[in-house]
């Protein structure tokens, strides 16, 4: 079963996100906390959404898609950006990761959002196979850049020379 997350479900998506964080030898990186997970998700200015995946069985969350909207200045439209999607390991091969795309591109497409996106480790090939098979398609010649830590405060606190952008 795929639903949308509650509150009540923060912890346990929490949990997954450092497992997610360990699978990708990035557990270090993975600082939020659960009051922040909760106040993106379920706060007075939402910046994110979550849907979980349940097992049918015994009720336990073994997955969850953590997404936002995107644009695209090129289609007019609104996208979603899968930020994480994870099933956990002894629960892979159900049908909840599907489920959880499933869900994610039937939002697109009752919204008219043009684009399903997300990102994918290079190494990560059972990931890659997986998406494959659902019909998603690399990007290629594009290349992600991030600002973090040092490099984004140094950028944001540079003040501009007069006349300059």
């Amino acid at each position: 079963m795929i639903r949308s997350a509650t509150p009540d479900d923060v912890p346990e998506i929490h949990a997954m996100v450092r497992e997610l964080a360990a699978y990708e030898k990035a557990l270090p990186e993975a600082r939020a906390t659960e009051r922040q997970l909760h106040e993106a998700l379920f706060g007075e200015r939402p910046a994110a959404y979550a849907h979980v995946a349940v097992d049918d069985g015994d009720g336990s969350t073994v997955g969850f898609a953590l997404w936002f909207l995107n644009f695209s200045t090129w289609r007019g439209v609104h996208g979603i950006y899968l930020e994480d999607l994870y099933v956990r390991p002894d629960r892979r091969g159900g049908g909840h990761g599907k489920g959880l795309l499933r869900e994610l591109a039937r939002i697109c497409v009752e919204r008219g959002y043009g684009r399903l996106e997300w990102s994918v480790l290079d190494w990560n090939e059972p990931s890659i196979a997986f998406y494959r098979a659902l019909g998603a398609r690399p990007q290629d010649g594009w290349s992600v850049f991030r600002l973090t830590d040092d490099a984004l405060t140094a950028l944001g606190t540079q003040r501009s020379a007069p006349g300059s952008a």
